[in-house]
């Protein structure tokens, strides 16, 4: 399908020809195609619909599209969401031929997050066309599934705005708060020996069984004490775990990556901290146990007030389309937090379901589409008046 068949503000059709490219992130997939494809499309079609459009490198191939539209000087509403797509591995139905099926559209990235991406082009686009008197800006943005070098780069070249909407899977449901994650390798040293050598072998293995026991405390007894409204309990479990040469052999080395899922007003540095407290007290009655902690990767939790001025009109946006406007939390992580960090309240909304992200089976309610589409064009169009009363 060439772009001039998509009509101006069509989000289904959007959706599809957005599935049917091919946008596996090539840090997660070796040879992915990553997101130029998918860039360029988007970014002719915004340009069709009458958007400023900027394709932004964050690396080789793989920009980001900014496009603009509307009056800057009623404030500007930023639209963000990523282009690129997990693997296919394991799917059950063809993962880029996009599918309509018993209300539903089926294909890798319809939930996660393509629908999303399209019904927030649409909105903008239907906005503008009604007489829109703020600026949205569009923020389709690369690497989101790996290292978010795509919102990282629009923040460090000075992109702001006044609030965000990520148009991640959210059933449709307001998620103003996403836990963060810190992931953490331990490498637990022991003394290589003979099998029979008792008295001269340090086990690794056993002592990382140690370690682990610490961190079932640390999950069971510990962080169940904290909590956050909208996100209940941090958590913490053993990812992978390695070690050992041979069945006679006592292990020297013994690798544990470790997971936290944090909450708003945890860090990374708790967790490493909670780590060496760990370390030391299986020291404590085993003093022969050596281990070193590093972090490997962070991303801090995303926390903007339920009351907040965005929270407040996309729920009085979506009270005029006569939808339930849920508040909860969102288990998974997203680009919000990096927006946050930057001074720009950001919240996720959107199509479809994250518990199908990912899946072998993933696809999106069409209606959802539609609704998402309709909730936010009427808060583009509402996003002056909202940002004055915000100010009074």
């Amino acid at each position: 399908m060439t772009t001039s068949r998509i009509a101006r503000g069509d989000a289904r059709t959007l959706t599809r020809e957005l599935v049917r490219i091919d946008s596996r992130n090539p840090d997660l997939v070796p040879g992915g195609p990553g997101e130029g494809a998918a860039a360029a499309l988007l970014g002719e079609v915004l340009q069709q619909w009458g958007f400023a459009v900027e394709l932004q490198e964050t690396a080789a191939g793989r920009p980001n599209v900014l496009a603009r539209i509307g009056d800057p000087a009623g404030g500007t509403l930023m639209f963000n969401g990523h282009l690129d797509v997990v693997g296919v591995e394991g799917m059950v139905h063809a993962p880029f031929e996009p599918v309509e099926r018993d209300g539903r559209l089926y294909g890798r990235g319809s939930a996660d997050m393509k629908a999303g991406v399209a019904a927030m082009c649409a909105a903008a686009a239907r906005a503008a066309a009604t007489g829109l008197t703020s600026e949205i800006l569009i923020a389709a943005v690369t690497d989101e599934e790996w290292a978010s070098l795509g919102t990282h780069a629009l923040v460090a070249a000075g992109v702001r705005a006044d609030a965000a909407i990520v148009t991640e899977p959210t059933r449709l449901a307001i998620m103003p708060a996403h836990r963060g994650f810190a992931w953490a390798s331990v490498t637990v040293h022991g003394r290589a020996a003979h099998g029979s050598r008792w008295d001269v072998g340090v086990d690794a293995i056993r002592h990382a069984g140690l370690l682990l026991a610490e961190l079932d405390r640390l999950d069971g007894v510990e962080l169940p004490t904290r909590s956050h409204p909208l996100l209940g309990r941090p958590s913490v479990h053993a990812s992978t775990i390695a070690g050992g040469t041979g069945m006679s052999t006592y292990p020297e080395r013994c690798v544990l990556h470790v997971e936290r899922r944090t909450i708003p007003g945890e860090t990374a540095g708790d967790f490493i901290r909670e780590l060496e407290a760990a370390c030391a007290r299986v020291r404590a009655v085993k003093p022969d146990f050596r281990a070193d902690v590093q972090l490997t990767l962070a991303q801090p939790p995303s926390d903007v007030a339920p009351d907040a001025p965005v929270v407040r009109a996309l729920a009085t946006a979506l009270a005029a389309e006569h939808a339930a406007a849920p508040i909860e939390g969102m288990s998974a992580w997203t680009d919000a937090a990096i927006l946050n960090a930057a001074g720009i309240p950001a919240i996720c909304f959107g199509p479809g379901d994250i518990a199908l992200a990912h899946a072998a089976e993933e696809w999106v309610p069409l209606d959802e589409i539609d609704r998402a589409t309709a909730a936010l064009t009427r808060l583009a169009l509402q996003w002056r008046a909202a940002r004055a009363g915000a100010r009074e």
